[in-house]
């Protein structure tokens, strides 16, 4: 049996969407066994690191056959997501929240962006894609009755607290936060924040760095 999720370090239930991507394109080859040596060479993790962040999920292999491509597929689908099909929405449809509605980009098949909210009344009401655009004012009736508890967060910084206090009343549990600002949230809200700036700047931190 799993241990609590609290007790699992932050970065091996970071790794749990690569694991599920590598695997299911495993699947789609029609492979049906894998060990963590062929993982590891995959996503350039070591395979102690590997065996040890399963390990924390039970018995998932068997020493000398390695894993089973479709029942670890199964048990990322469940860890990462107690629903086979997860709707998303997005607050912010500016350049780039509209890119993400274009793209509609998922984790994985079953996660969609089903909702887009905003405040500009030349956006209210068009379609990205194939989601319309609503006010923001609607947000937590249309929040409902997606049954939506994840969030994308691409509005400006200076608004990102307050866009977020309504999504905490609308009973949202997941925010993936794109804006520079660093928002305030209760114990029982994820967060993740993902600033580009930073991002690129690391990047070319580490170019730098490995070049000399």
């Amino acid at each position: 049996m799993p241990q609590n999720q609290s007790k699992i370090p932050r970065a091996t239930l970071k790794r749990l969407p690569l694991y599920y991507r590598f695997v299911n394109s495993l699947k789609i080859k029609g492979i049906d066994r894998v060990s963590s040596k062929t993982i590891s060479e995959a996503l350039d993790i070591e395979s102690a690191t590997i065996r040890r962040d399963f390990s924390y999920f039970g018995e998932l292999g068997k020493k000398g056959y390695g894993y089973n491509v479709e029942s670890l597929l199964e048990f990322f689908k469940t860890e990462i997501s107690d629903s086979n099909n997860i709707h998303i929405a997005i607050v912010g449809v500016g350049n780039l929240g509209r890119a993400l509605l274009t793209y509609n980009f998922s984790i994985h098949d079953e996660m969609t962006i089903t909702a887009a909210f905003d405040i500009d009344k030349d956006i209210v009401g068009t379609k990205v894609g194939k989601v319309t655009v609503k006010h923001i004012d609607d947000i937590s009736s249309e929040l409902q009755k997606q049954n939506i508890n994840v969030v994308i967060l691409t509005t400006p910084g200076s608004v990102a607290q307050s866009v977020s206090d309504r999504l905490i009343k609308a009973d949202v549990k997941g925010i993936l936060n794109f804006t520079p600002a660093r928002i305030d949230v209760p114990n029982d809200v994820q967060v993740h924040h993902i600033d580009l700036g930073i991002e690129l700047q690391s990047l070319l931190f580490f170019m730098k760095n490995s070049s000399n």
